[in-house]
């Protein structure tokens, strides 16, 4: 048990004993008193207070007057002893109740996560999951079904090493349009109160993996620092891996691209595609439906589309590109050339190496060009400088996108 709450709970049963044994010595004063008592036999006059003898003078102020002081001073050092004991455990009461606050709302979160079907999406861990959704056309007048799938949630255990608590509560409260996840907070229209959102976002916080950050680790001691590096690099490793195996089995054709659609393979289904690009920035991926109008993702979807030269209209700079796929958005902040940032997109520099996240640069700087930069000679210069630099495709225009040689 934490000692905190130990040490609050240990105070509180001192004092329902205290309480116990004063209502329980009462009783048995009045029980004996009851025993001791005389009958009244109508001699009123013996029997009257007032009228029987009190004690002399020499008992006053011998042996009535000695216990009389006994007695004041062992209330005045009980009183004198309690007073600093109960000061000196107040802020462990304090602490305690408050701890058994955060353990009664996470308690509720988990109720929630439970009760709502968040875990038959997410999984019980948050490790992310599949689960089975349709899927409609959205052209004409009436929705046209299209068909049933395996949709991918992502995972949940790092969510708040990609997103900030605000734009967790974000999407809790307005969902995310086009997938299963549905607005459950009442400002879009959910059921969920704000204390019940607020709930659900203190159980996620105790399902985290330990923090990714390197400025959360440098600011804890050296051992748990070291138990964050080793989770850091395991978890890196099973990214690497995921990786080495969608390009050893002829899934993609770049490190680029294999991160870009990192979790998309179904029967692996890494993270549900939480630490991929592909899920926010490509129609039909979490359905896994890419055969359809965008076979080569990027065209758009939550994410704006990365496609015909957007991307580096967008960041003219590369480094600009890496440094938003490495920090992410914040809500109301700027970005690129013209970006203005509503905190939905997330932080990869905690998951993702520098290396991965250049190739991602890379690949998204050269969708749809017949001709793409050689990510190896980048990657090599990474290596090299810690600097990812990605020149224009060759017959890149900044007002038109990619042109053609015999176009130019």
């Amino acid at each position: 048990m934490n000692p905190v709450i130990y040490a609050a709970t240990n105070f509180s049963a001192i004092g329902f004993t205290v309480a116990a044994v004063v209502f329980i010595a009462t009783l048995v004063a009045f029980f004996f008193n009851s025993r001791t008592a005389r009958r009244e036999l109508g001699a009123e006059i013996e029997l009257a207070p007032n009228r029987k003898p009190y004690y002399s003078d020499e008992e006053l102020e011998t042996k009535k007057l000695d216990v009389s002081l006994s007695l004041a001073l062992g209330m005045l050092v009980i009183v004198a002893v309690s007073l600093p004991v109960y000061w000196l455990a107040e802020p462990g009461r304090q602490d305690g109740a408050i701890a058994n606050f955060e353990r009664i709302f996470i308690d509720r979160g988990g109720e929630l996560y439970q009760d709502l079907g968040c875990a038959g999406c997410h999984n019980a861990d948050g490790a992310g999951g599949v689960a089975q959704a349709l899927t409609f056309h959205e052209q004409g007048e009436e929705p046209e079904f299209r068909a049933e799938v395996l949709w991918r949630a992502p995972s949940l255990n790092t969510v708040l090493s990609r997103y900030s608590e605000d734009e967790v509560r974000y999407v809790l409260n307005y969902g995310r349009p086009g997938s299963p996840m549905q607005a459950w907070g009442t400002p879009g229209g959910g059921p969920l109160t704000t204390q019940q959102v607020d709930n659900l976002i203190d159980f996620l916080r105790t399902i985290q993996v330990q923090s990714y950050d390197p400025l959360d680790i440098s600011d804890t001691d050296e051992a748990l620092a070291e138990e964050q590096r080793a989770e850091i690099e395991a978890l890196q490793g099973a990214v690497q891996e995921e990786i080495d195996t969608s390009l050893d089995n002829g899934e993609y054709d770049s490190l680029g691209q294999a991160v870009f659609n990192l979790g998309y393979d179904t029967g692996r289904s890494f993270a549900a595609g939480g630490y991929g690009c592909g899920r926010c920035h490509t129609k039909d991926w979490s359905e896994g439906l890419l055969e359809g109008d965008d076979p080569d993702g990027g065209g758009g979807n939550l994410g704006f589309s990365l496609r015909d030269g957007a991307t580096i209209r967008r960041f003219p700079n590369s480094n600009d590109h890496y440094d938003f796929i490495f920090e992410g958005s914040d809500d109301g902040a700027g970005y690129g050339s013209g970006g203005l940032g509503s905190g939905r997109m997330p932080g990869f520099g905690s998951v993702l190496t520098g290396e991965q996240i250049c190739a991602v640069v890379v690949y998204e700087r050269n969708f749809d060009h017949p001709d793409p930069v050689d990510e190896g000679g980048v990657l090599a210069e990474y290596r090299r400088t810690g600097s990812c630099n990605v020149p224009y495709p060759p017959g890149f225009t900044e007002n038109g996108g990619f042109q053609s040689e015999e176009g130019q």
